[in-house]
């Protein structure tokens, strides 16, 4: 199984260069090279449902960070 090799990496920080959030920056959490997407901190907020359970016993709405493509980002500093 070979590796497949990205620019950016958990922890850099970057900046969104086409799209909606374009000029936003912050610190990348996680990247999925297999499908070409990474999660940007405070980039792309969405709104999901959540069920309560033992954990978490209120559940309702939560906001998460959601994924935005690797070649509409580019490594900063």
């Amino acid at each position: 199984m070979s590796r497949i090799r990205t620019h950016v990496k958990k922890g850099d920080t970057v900046e969104v260069i086409t799209g909606n959030h374009k000029g936003k920056r912050g610190t990348v959490l996680s990247v999925d090279a297999g499908n070409g997407r990474v999660i940007v901190e405070g980039v792309r907020p969405l709104r999901k449902a959540v069920r309560p359970t033992e954990a978490d016993p209120n559940g309702g709405i939560k906001t998460i960070d959601g994924p935005i493509h690797i070649s509409n980002v580019r490594k900063t500093g």
